[in-house]
């Protein structure tokens, strides 16, 4: 969470802290929006599959949901929207459930402001 605060106040992350921000927004997305209808991919740091509805079993899942770990935190931490990631080609969505631009921003700023 800390980390989350800190790219919401602008703070550059290095690599290993964009990972470990994004698997803590995964893993907060899988909480929050249980399911295995929409699979979540941030390579290098994780994926999770969240949102009810029809799951898959083998294979890709028919909504995917693949963006890079400097988006994703950036979406969670509310400073960037889904629609500007997505119109900026950051995001890459497949599937009728795939839009998952509702989820974001994780948390907020008051939210955030407690580990400031």
């Amino acid at each position: 969470m800390r980390l989350l605060a800190l790219a919401a106040d602008g703070a550059a992350l290095d690599r290993r802290q964009l990972r470990t921000a994004a698997r803590f927004g995964l893993e907060e997305i899988a909480e929050r929006h249980p399911g295995h209808s929409v699979e979540v991919r941030v390579p290098y740091a994780g994926a999770v599959q969240a949102v009810e509805g029809l799951s898959h079993r083998r294979g890709t899942p028919p909504n995917v949901v693949e963006l890079d770990a400097a988006t994703f935190v950036a979406l969670a931490a509310g400073t960037t929207d889904w629609a500007t990631a997505r119109a900026a080609g950051k995001i890459d969505a497949s599937g009728t459930r795939a839009d998952i631009g509702r989820f974001f921003p994780l948390f907020g700023a008051d939210a955030l402001a407690r580990y400031r």
